[in-house]
């Protein structure tokens, strides 16, 4: 993958964009990349949107292996790691560019053209040498590293929530960031007032 970059017309918005808060996929979402995902939006402008899907492994990947491939460390110290680093999260961020690396991560870390800080505590960094400093112990206290990214056009965000495609509520760093995959979407829909459930027993008896 060489040098991980942030798409180029990444900037985040202001008053009423939704960066740094949650975009819940409404259970109906239709779009099989999207269904049943929970989205950190990381920028949000009159330009479009970028988040990374916060609830999705990467299949057949994890972050030692990742680091190899990567050339950050060698075969020979992958077992070495710090345990810090052996429990970063690969997920699949989003169906854009698919092939580069973004991390999200706790706001204790920050290199300076290369990190963007968000909002609540998190902030995102897409260059290799956040992954060198989390191989050697030096990195943010939590991290997770996403494998491309979910992006909007102008407007096509907005369109979307207006169609009942999205709900948002704002973003909790413990659900970023916990482990837990399979139940973060559940959770998250409860952030916004929704039990799945019921949702779920309510529509069978309609």
């Amino acid at each position: 993958m060489g040098t991980i970059k942030p798409p180029t017309a990444m900037r985040q918005g202001h008053g009423d964009f939704l960066d740094g808060q949650l975009l819940v996929a409404m259970p109906g979402m239709a779009d099989n990349r999207f269904a049943r995902s929970v989205i950190y939006v990381c920028a949000h402008s009159e330009e479009g949107a970028m988040g990374i899907i916060v609830n999705r492994p990467a299949a057949k990947v994890n972050f030692p292996e990742l680091l190899v491939q990567l050339e950050v460390i060698g075969p020979d110290e992958a077992i070495r790691l710090p345990a810090q680093a052996g429990s970063v999260q690969v997920l699949k961020g989003g169906p854009v560019e698919t092939g580069r690396g973004f991390v999200l991560h706790s706001n204790d870390f920050f290199i300076d053209n290369s990190t963007l800080p968000i909002t609540g505590g998190v902030s995102l960094t897409a260059t290799i040498d956040i992954l060198r400093a989390i191989a050697r112990g030096a990195g943010p206290d939590q991290a997770i590293f996403a494998l491309g990214y979910a992006g909007w056009s102008a407007g096509q965000l907005e369109a979307e929530m207006q169609d009942n495609g999205w709900l948002n509520c704002p973003a909790d760093p413990s659900l970023i960031f916990d482990p837990a995959l399979g139940s973060k979407y559940e959770r998250a829909l409860r952030k916004v007032g929704i039990d799945l459930g019921r949702l779920s027993s309510e529509a069978g008896h309609a």
